[in-house]
Order: C-alpha cells, then sequence, then structure tokens
C-alpha cells in the first residue's frame, strides 16, 4: 500500500513543486536553443572522439586472428566507418540548424495558424481543438520531413552505394517515402485525435487512462504492423523446408520458444545488410530472417545467432525493455500538468496571447517535450546502457545451451576443433562474419560506444566469450 500511495503521489507533489512553471515567465525558447546546441557540440565532439579510431591502419588482434575475419574488408570498413562519421557530423550541423530555424522563426505558432485556415474550410472554428491538432500535427509532419529528404537521398544513393550496399532505386525510395507518409498519417491521426481525447476527458486523472491507451496501442501495432504495415514495404515468405527450419524448429522446441510462423524477409531488395529478430504476442512468436543472412552464413551459425535472439525472449527483455518504457512515460506525464496550464510557455516560444492564455493540449505536450531534453539525454544513456546488459545476458545464454550434456555433466571443450564446434565458437564466428559482411567497424571509442551503442562492441563479446570458455573448461576438468 505504501508503494501505491507513493507512486499515486508522485503527480501532485511534482504539480506543487512546479507550480512557477504555470505563472512565471522564463526564457524557454532561449534555454532550449541553448540546450540543443550544446548537445550538438557533444555529439559532434564524440564523432570528432571517434575518427582516429576509424583511420587505424591495423585491425585488433583479437579479431585479425579469427578465422572468419578477412584481412581486405579491413580498409574497407575503415573507409566506410570514415564516411559514416563526415557524414554524421554534417547531418547534425545540418538538423541542428534546422531544428533550430524551425525554434527561432516561430515554425510552430506559423503551423497552428495554418492549421486554423484548413478547418476553417470544413466549418470548423478554434473551439474544435482536437481538429485544430490534428490539423496541425499533419502540417508539422510535412514540414519536418521535408527537409530530411536530401540527407537521406544522399545517405541511400552515394554512401551506401559507394560502399557496396544500397539496393534501393529511385523508384522504390519515392514509392517508401509516399508509403510511409500515407502510413504515418492513417495511423497517426487517430492515435493523435484519441490521445488529446483522453487527456480532455479526464481532466486531472488523465495520466491513467493515457498509460492504459498508449499500452493497448503498442500491443495492437505487434499484430498491425507485420500483419498489414510490413508487407506494404517488404514481402514476407514461410521459410522452406530443409535443413536450416529443422534447426530452428528443434531449437525454439528445446526451449519452449512458442513459435507458430519462421519467415524470410527479402531485405536484400533495399540493402545488402542482414539482421534477424523475433515479434508477436506472448503465447504466439514469428521469427524472421533477412535472406542476406541465410544467403551469406552458415547454418551452424545462423542457430547460434537465434539462440542469442531467444535468449532475449528467455529472460524477458522485450518485457522488461516494456516496463521501463511505462515508468518513463508515467514520469514524463507525471511532469506534464504544470505545462499543460502555462501561457508563458506558449508566449516563450511565439504563441500569441489568444492561443497561450488557454493553451492547446498538442502545443503544451510537444514544447514541454522540448524542455525536457536534458533528462531525455540522460535516459538514452540508461537505456543503452541496460540494452547492453540484455545483449551479455543473451550472448551468455546462447553459449550455455551446450554446456552440460545429457547426463548434466560439464562438456569439456579442451582442444580448438571442439570450442569450434561449440555455441560459443559458432556465435564467436557469426558474430564476426556480419561485422564483415556489414563493414562494421571494430574499433570503437569508449565514450562514443556509451552514448550510442546499444550492443557491446565486437571485442568486447568475442573476450566475454573467450573468458566463458575458459571457465566452462575449468568446471568440466573440476568434475573429472
Amino acid at each position: 500500500m505504501d508503494i501505491v500511495k507513493t507512486v499515486v503521489g508522485i503527480p501532485q507533489w511534482t504539480q506543487s513543486k512546479l507550480a512557477f512553471i504555470k505563472y512565471k515567465d522564463l526564457p524557454w525558447k532561449t534555454n532550449v536553443l541553448r540546450f540543443s546546441w550544446a548537445v550538438w557540440a557533444f555529439e559532434s565532439y564524440l564523432a570528432i572522439r571517434q575518427y582516429p579510431n576509424v583511420s587505424k591502419t591495423e585491425p585488433p588482434v583479437a579479431i585479425a586472428s579469427h578465422p572468419k575475419f578477412k584481412a581486405d574488408s579491413f580498409p574497407k570498413s575503415q573507409l566506410y566507418g570514415k564516411d559514416k562519421i563526415l557524414f554524421s557530423l554534417f547531418s547534425l550541423l545540418y538538423n541542428q540548424l534546422v531544428e533550430t530555424a524551425v525554434i527561432s522563426f516561430d515554425v510552430m505558432p506559423w503551423a497552428w495558424s495554418v492549421a486554423g485556415s484548413l478547418i476553417r474550410k470544413f466549418s470548423m472554428d478554434e473551439s474544435y481543438e482536437i481538429a485544430h491538432s490534428v490539423a496541425f500535427g499533419m502540417v508539422m509532419y510535412f514540414v519536418t520531413s521535408i527537409p530530411n529528404i536530401p540527407l537521406s537521398i544522399f545517405q541511400t544513393f552515394v554512401l551506401e552505394e559507394k560502399h557496396g550496399f544500397n539496393k534501393t532505386t529511385p523508384r522504390v525510395f519515392v514509392t517508401d517515402l509516399i508509403k510511409g507518409w500515407v502510413v504515418g498519417t492513417a495511423i497517426g491521426t487517430p492515435f493523435l485525435a484519441a490521445f488529446l481525447w483522453i487527456i480532455k476527458w479526464a481532466g486531472a486523472s488523465f495520466i491513467p487512462y493515457t498509460m492504459t491507451f498508449i499500452v493497448v496501442f503498442q500491443l495492437v501495432m505487434v499484430v498491425i504492423y507485420p500483419t498489414f504495415i510490413q508487407p506494404l514495404f517488404n514481402t514476407l515468405s514461410p521459410l522452406a523446408e530443409g535443413s536450416l527450419r529443422t534447426r530452428i524448429e528443434a531449437l525454439a522446441g528445446r526451449l519452449n520458444f512458442p513459435l507458430k510462423h519462421l519467415y524470410v524477409i527479402d531485405g536484400s531488395k533495399r540493402s545488402s545488410h542482414s539482421n534477424a529478430y523475433f515479434y508477436g504476442l506472448p503465447w504466439s512468436k514469428h521469427i524472421v530472417l533477412f535472406d542476406t543472412l541465410i544467403n551469406n552464413n552458415p547454418e551452424e551459425e545462423l542457430e547460434a545467432v537465434l539462440a542469442h535472439e531467444l535468449g532475449h525472449w528467455k529472460y524477458s527483455h522485450p518485457t522488461k525493455m516494456l516496463l521501463v518504457s511505462q515508468i518513463h512515460l508515467y514520469i514524463t506525464l507525471s511532469l506534464f500538468p504544470p505545462f499543460l496550464t502555462s501561457p508563458p510557455l506558449l508566449r516563450s516560444f511565439g504563441f500569441s496571447r489568444e492561443v497561450s492564455k488557454n493553451p492547446p493540449i498538442l502545443i503544451a505536450f510537444l514544447l514541454f517535450q522540448m524542455v525536457l531534453g536534458p533528462l531525455e539525454t540522460v535516459l538514452k544513456l540508461a537505456l543503452n546502457g541496460l540494452s547492453r546488459r540484455f545483449e551479455w545476458e543473451a550472448d551468455r545464454f546462447a553459449c550455455e545451451l551446450d554446456e552440460k550434456d545429457e547426463n548434466g555433466n560439464f562438456v569439456s571443450f579442451a582442444d580448438e576443433k571442439a570450442r569450434e564446434a561449440s555455441m560459443a565458437g559458432r556465435l564467436k564466428r557469426a558474430l564476426v562474419a556480419l561485422h564483415v559482411e556489414n563493414l562494421s567497424t571494430v574499433w570503437v571509442d569508449w565514450m562514443y560506444s556509451t552514448y550510442y551503442h546499444s550492443h557491446p562492441t565486437l571485442l568486447e563479446r568475442l573476450k566475454a566469450m573467450d573468458k566463458y570458455l575458459v571457465e566452462r573448461e575449468k568446471k568440466a576438468r573440476k568434475q573429472q
């Protein structure tokens, strides 16, 4: 009961502590811009820190000596890494300038005015706040999407093309862009309308209702996305009968994984990069393999990759991440009420006094998200750290699958051939092969990795698996 009282009391506590936001004039716009440029400077600094790593001429010894590592791939991966760093520096500055222009030139107030003109064409006035907000959301969606198109074109047809990954044709690019806009509008419009209606309807008690709505929406999307949305962009085909399917089904059966469908996705239609993932509800899961992954890797290594993925399921990592996201959502919504009734906040960003005196929910929420930037940056670091921990656990899970024999005794992998045949050996080969195929950078700055990467580096993962094999061999010898 004490925990419940504490959780329920958080919104009241935050509202009392942040009550000054409702009436006090603060330089919100200036502070948001300052923090935004501070983040740009820090992220640019991280990219500059990483650049010497992609300029090295020799790979790490632990990777260079691996049989799956191709010597000629290292200079290619370094060149690819350099180009990506240079592109990231340019795109960081470009996006920062666009964001600064949107804030400095009061694009949001302009978009609100345009949205008002649009709804008046349908005999609605400003009293129709939800319709006005939906129209505003559509205007801002297109205004902020258009500046990103040149970057996407360059990344796809210059950067990825140069390094042999791009398979997207101009026609597919344009079609995907249009489909993305249509799907975004079709899903975003009713979601936004429902989100705003719930807050208006529930009043001060909107938090539990809003959270319930968002959780239900996420679960519905788990079903809708692969069934109706993904087929608009890719083709999912059942994996053909054969030894690979038999291996995967046997692994799933051994772990009691509720496998319903096993698909191959035509990832090669757009890119040469490889991947694998699973999705679905707790009682019905689907595994998806990229065709590039199947074509470029032996079955025993694919099995090891999937063992890693099933480790995420076994340890309930998706559920835990969902729980963390709900905690984050609760904290965010708990901080929102003072901003919801803050005319000074809207005036600071250029909205008229007429609009500011009764802040529209959507406008208040978007500005609140801007103000919340520092907290979101810290959260990003924390989530990446949690994700890396989950990756370690999934690797360990895969390695432990053949740790013991049918009698429960530790299996010895004393000779090199046995180690290579173990699940750990196969996973190591698969990870190295994937890095080679994707020209992934093998030298990574620790600070850059901490900030950006949701996975440990290849070198860290290989060292961890080597350590595990040593520990396992000690256990095997101990029991003899």
